[in-house]
């Protein structure tokens, strides 16, 4: 045992080769042992930052040889000898836009310390820092010879891969989130225990961007900004629209890339008709006003350069009402979210009908969906959208009681674990007493992460202070998203059995 280990991970140098002559010669006895000395320098010169070594205190104990490649070329069936030019030169690709692995070794001795998973995760990192599209290997299948009888090469993978049987390479390989892709024959006709066979594996950086423009580039940090808008009355419907000015102009001013309203935060609008007691009255009255909120907040997106959720207010197509959201991007496009689910107050005292569509918008700043308040509280909605690649869903909402607006922050949390999406969600405070049914509010509104380590502890980003009119700011990392949903402690969106249900979206 090695009680006194000093491990160091760096780059291999032409002066190691000695080193790595013994490990290659001790391991691969089988294999004609190690390359020559003019292969290892050809590497180094091509690829330096490819080819790592671990050492314990001046020993090398293991190593990780790799080449960029083509991956196109290489993610399809080949031969090792595809890689070898004249004099046993290793063929590297300095435009390459992928790795190919080559070798990993262990020293017997020093096996057991997961030494071949630290390497793998220095070539993981090596792979997203370069912006390469995934990491290749031809793997051996060294344990096949046993089972070459009474298996296939394909039911052989199959047992290892089902951890019925184990296979020192294929079995590492699969621990360390590599996928098989393919069978390969006569990979390295020499190798015997393997038959000659190999798979092809691949490791996705999922964190890939192809070479854009950079104005065309996708943008990884976001500024999400909110409103937590205070109910009050105002004597016409400028006023109204002169508070919302204020607030886009303030989010833009810190740089948000997007502002998020209330649901029916322009209620006050139903205190200027004489009868606003007669609720359908005045709900309709509001209406009338829509249009003109949406163009006019449209207008200020792109004069401030801000996309805009414009809250929530009740829309009038001949006869039928519905509460419906607008995404006014800051090119100036417009998008529209009905509510789906319509509340017992909605349905009987504004007459409101349900929408029938539901939808992931692409912004400038992520993939978007809207679900309007007691939509949040019904999973399927959110299930859906992550399917088309939801990564951040804003929630407005009003809520009149504490345990209503739990209802809405729980249910939004759990979107946002069951998901692996932020969640923004968006109230009003104060209170509203010429107004029937909108005379009291209560609102905290805040901004929610996936439940893991590389979010906050509590899976809360921000939070306003409750019942105060104020405005929040969060700051998104967007690539975090994927790594959780590649690599996290648990796996929400990929771990679904497909296999015993499904969820499907039903057109009227």
């Amino acid at each position: 045992m090695h009680d006194d280990l000093h491990l160091i991970v760096r780059n291999l140098e032409s002066t190691d080769y000695p080193q790595l002559k013994d490990l290659m010669d001790h391991v691969y006895h089988d294999l004609d042992g190690a390359w020559p000395k003019h292969t290892i320098d050809k590497l180094i010169h091509d690829f330096p930052d490819g080819q790592i070594v671990v050492l314990d205190r001046e020993h090398i104990v293991g190593v990780a040889l790799s080449v960029q490649v083509d991956y196109q070329t290489y993610s399809n069936p080949h031969v090792y000898d595809d890689l070898i030019g004249r004099r046993m030169t290793i063929l590297n690709n300095d435009n390459g836009d992928a790795m190919y692995g080559l070798d990993v070794l262990i020293h017997p001795e020093f096996r057991g310390y997961r030494l071949g998973r630290r390497l793998y995760d220095a070539r993981k990192d090596l792979c997203r820092q370069l912006n390469l599209r995934a990491i290749l290997a031809g793997g051996r299948i060294p344990n096949y010879y046993r089972h070459a009888d009474d298996m296939t090469p394909m039911e052989y993978i199959a047992a290892v891969s089902r951890r019925e049987e184990y296979d020192p390479i294929l079995s590492f390989q699969l621990a360390n989130d590599f996928q098989v892709k393919r069978l390969l024959g006569k990979y390295l006709p020499e190798d015997e225990k393997s038959h000659g066979y190999a798979t092809l594996l691949e490791w996705n950086n999922i964190l890939y961007e192809p070479y854009d423009a950079v104005i065309d580039s996708r943008k990884t940090q976001v500024r999400v900004g909110a409103v937590q808008w205070q109910m009050r009355p105002f004597s016409s419907v400028q006023d109204v629209l002169q508070q919302v000015e204020f607030f886009i102009d303030t989010l833009a001013g810190y740089q948000s890339d997007f502002a998020l309203f209330p649901e029916f935060f322009n209620a006050p609008l139903m205190g200027l008709i004489d009868n606003s007691h007669q609720q359908t009255d005045a709900i309709r009255f509001m209406a009338g006003f829509t249009e003109r909120f949406r163009d006019e907040m449209s207008r200020m997106a792109v004069s401030y350069n801000i996309n805009v959720i414009t809250g929530s207010m009740p829309l009038l197509e001949g006869e039928r009402l519905y509460n419906v959201t607008y995404l006014c991007r800051r090119d100036g496009t417009v998008e529209e979210q009905r509510k789906i689910h319509i509340t017992p107050h909605e349905r009987k005292d504004w007459v409101i009908q349900g929408g029938d569509q539901v939808q992931v918008f692409d912004t400038d700043a992520g993939k978007v969906g809207i679900l309007i308040c007691y939509d949040v509280e019904f999973p399927e909605l959110s299930r859906l959208m992550a399917d088309e690649g939801l990564e951040i869903l804003f929630v407005p909402f009003w809520t009149d009681t504490k345990n209503g607006y739990l209802r809405v922050r729980h249910c939004a949390q759990a979107r946002a674990i069951e998901n692996e999406c932020y969640v923004v969600i968006c109230g009003s405070c104060g209170n509203l007493p010429q107004v029937e049914a909108l005379d009291v509010q209560y609102a905290q509104s805040a901004v929610f992460s996936p439940s893991d380590f590389a979010f906050p502890h509590d899976a809360v980003m921000a939070e306003t202070t409750p019942n105060t009119e104020m405005i929040m700011f969060s700051d998104l990392d967007i690539d975090k998203l994927k790594l959780v949903r590649s690599e996290g402690s648990v796996n929400n969106l990929k771990d679904r059995r497909h296999d015993l249900y499904n969820l499907k979206w039903r057109q009227p």
